[in-house]
């Protein structure tokens, strides 16, 4: 499978874009600005969104990409999957005919642009050769990883989380794991501040990494601008070798 990183920052600057992750050329992990950066035909090819929580940076992108595509999403709906409690979020606050229409009803309910679909943490979604596994994640909301399997390549994504054992399990029970890409928001200096808001900072995804039994390529996401190379050079002295590092940036490809 091919994944290239549309936005893995944890803000916005020239060229920082927020969460959003391409499986081959039809699928995306997130919808965070990073998906304004395609072009018109690349986001016609887009079919599927798998969202890990309702966070705006990695959602932001979902009213404006349906509205771009409209005309041809009448004929084909943009599939959405998402918690349940995530779609009651989308439906009150964004598409809630004041912020911003709602898609799930036009130009009909019979027949809309947006299908949100509900998915629930232990459910696989099906796509031709490959599967999308959602799994619960610790965020401050409902939150959740997924695993992409594909011809035998496995791949993670964290998503927003903290210190948890579900994702560490769930990835045991698979025989390999090709790729992961992991979030570190916040500095050690700010382990705290993480703590509350339920992000990783390197020593506390050290912690977690000691959980996975497989020894796995992994990329290092949502550094917050300005601070990125201070918090990945501690991400690399915490895990210490036990894994090989990257620190991702905005249209990477990964042939997994």
């Amino acid at each position: 499978m091919k994944l290239r990183v549309l936005g893995c920052s944890g803000g916005i600057s020239k060229g920082l874009r927020t969460s959003s992750y391409m499986i081959d050329n039809d699928i995306l992990l997130d919808a965070g600005t990073g998906v304004g950066d395609l072009s018109l035909q690349e986001m016609h090819q887009l079919k599927h969104i798998f969202i890990s929580h309702s966070h705006m940076d990695h959602v932001l992108s979902i009213p404006l990409l349906v509205d771009t595509l409209f005309a041809d999403l009448q004929q084909q709906p943009l599939l959405v999957y998402a918690r349940a409690e995530t779609i009651k979020i989308l439906k009150q606050h964004i598409f809630n005919w004041q912020l911003w229409p709602d898609f799930s009803e036009l130009p009909s309910k019979k027949s809309p642009a947006l299908k949100l679909i509900e998915m629930n943490p232990g459910d696989v979604i099906t796509l031709g050769e490959r599967s999308i596994e959602m799994v619960n994640v610790n965020h401050t909301v409902p939150a959740s990883a997924f695993i992409v399997e594909s011809a035998g390549k496995v791949l993670a994504y964290s998503g927003d989380t903290t210190t948890n054992d579900s994702l560490w399990k769930r990835l045991n029970e698979y025989k390999k794991l090709d790729f992961m890409i992991v979030e570190a928001a916040f500095a050690e200096e700010e382990i705290e501040l993480a703590k509350l808001a339920r992000h990783y900072c390197p020593s506390l995804l050290a912690q977690d990494l000691k959980k996975l039994k497989h020894k796995v390529k992994i990329g290092i996401s949502h550094l917050k601008p300005g601070d990125e190379k201070h918090i990945y050079q501690q991400c690399v002295d915490a895990v210490a070798g036990e894994h090989e590092l990257c620190q991702l940036a905005g249209d990477d490809i990964f042939q997994i």
